[in-house]
Formats: C-alpha cells, sequence, structure tokens
C-alpha cells in the first residue's frame, strides 16, 4: 500500500444518504479475491443501463447519462463527497477495493459504517468525517464550480477546497499512522518485533512457570 501524506484531487459529489457496500459493488462480484480490476464494476447498477457480469468487457456496456461518474468533469475524479452512514451494511472488502481501483483517494462524509471505515484506512483510502453543515457548503461550492479540486493534508488533518474555506478533520491514532507509512496492523506489528521479543524475553526470566 502507498504512503499518504499530501494529497489533491477532483471531488466528485454523490448526493445519496445511506450509500450500503452492496451498491458501491454488487453482490455478484464478491467471487474475486483480487483487489484488482474491480474499479470498472464500481457502483455497477448506477453507472450502467443493463445487469453486469464478472468478467464483462465495459467499454461497450450502455452508462447512465446522469449518474455522476459518468459525466465529464468527474471520470477522474479521486474525491468522494457524500452524506451521511456511506459504506453502511455489509462488511465486504470488495466495496473499498473497488473505490480505490477506480481511483478514489478520499471518502468526505458525515458518517461512515464502521467496518467500511476500518477497511478504508487498512487500503490506502482516506475517510474523512466532516459535520454536516460543512458537508452541505461543500455540495453547495461543487454545485457552482463543477469539476474543482481538494486538497488533503494528512499529517496536519486538513481537508481543503479551492475558493473555500480549510476543515480539519479527526482520525483515530492507529488508522493515520497505516495511512502515512502505508502498511497494516501486521507490518505494523513486526516493526515492533524486537520490543515484542524483548518483552518476552524479560517475562521468561521474571515468570519461568509460564513457560
Amino acid at each position: 500500500m502507498d504512503t499518504f501524506t499530501n494529497f489533491s484531487g477532483i471531488v466528485a459529489p454523490l448526493d445519496y444518504a445511506n450509500v450500503d457496500t452492496d451498491a458501491i459493488i454488487p453482490k455478484q462480484y464478491m467471487k474475486s479475491v483480487n483487489k484488482l480490476g474491480l474499479g470498472k464494476y464500481l457502483f455497477d447498477e448506477w453507472r450502467y443501463e443493463d445487469i453486469g457480469e464478472p468478467g464483462m468487457d465495459c467499454e461497450g456496456r450502455p452508462r447512465r447519462a446522469d449518474f455522476v461518474l459518468n459525466l465529464p468533469e468527474y471520470t477522474h475524479a479521486k474525491v468522494l463527497l457524500a452524506r451521511e452512514n456511506f459504506g453502511c451494511g455489509s462488511s465486504r472488502e470488495h466495496a473499498v477495493w473497488a473505490l480505490a481501483d477506480f481511483g478514489i483517494k478520499v471518502i468526505v462524509a458525515p458518517s461512515f459504517g464502521d467496518i467500511f471505515f476500518a477497511n478504508c484506512t487498512r487500503n490506502g483510502i482516506l475517510p474523512v468525517r466532516l459535520a454536516s453543515e460543512e458537508i452541505e457548503q461543500l455540495f453547495r461550492l461543487i454545485k457552482e464550480h463543477p469539476g474543482i479540486s481538494a486538497s488533503v493534508n494528512l499529517s496536519q488533518q486538513i481537508f481543503a477546497a479551492e475558493e473555500n474555506d480549510s476543515y480539519r478533520f479527526e482520525l483515530p491514532g492507529r488508522a493515520k499512522q497505516l495511512l502515512l507509512h502505508g502498511g497494516d496492523e501486521i507490518g505494523m506489528t513486526l516493526s515492533l518485533s524486537t520490543q515484542i521479543d524483548n518483552y518476552e524475553r524479560s517475562r521468561a526470566y521474571r515468570e519461568p512457570w509460564m513457560f
């Protein structure tokens, strides 16, 4: 997983609340255990007019002209702006894999499904929680200026859109470290192997009956 520090990209406004993981990646694509290749099926039932199947060539599929990620100004969006409870529903990690493979690096919403939030930070996507009134300001800004970019400074935990004030967001320390260092929980644990070994040796000395 790549490290995440400073980032900027076009913001796509997905003006829906309670977007569940089945909408993000439908159930027929759950057979794959490969993180790559799912981006073309992201929001499959919203992006396309036909029914998608695994292995399908999506280039020629009929697209819904009014879906935000099909609009020319948002086809290369890297930031997704959404409403409350984004990523609710099942715990499928495929939803995050599809977003990442499409190119989404940041999702901004008032709230997220708990498991989805954790899956994002483990797969290189930054979930930014902002107050509902701040989200509303951003939706208005994007409506007035379609195709604007936003920037993120993860170290300082600042999100800013063009021609707009910056917003500070909170992020759990472990999640922040995973993104900053581009690792996962296993990697973080292994990085402490010397300390773990020292602890185990000292414990064996203090409590030999345990060993």
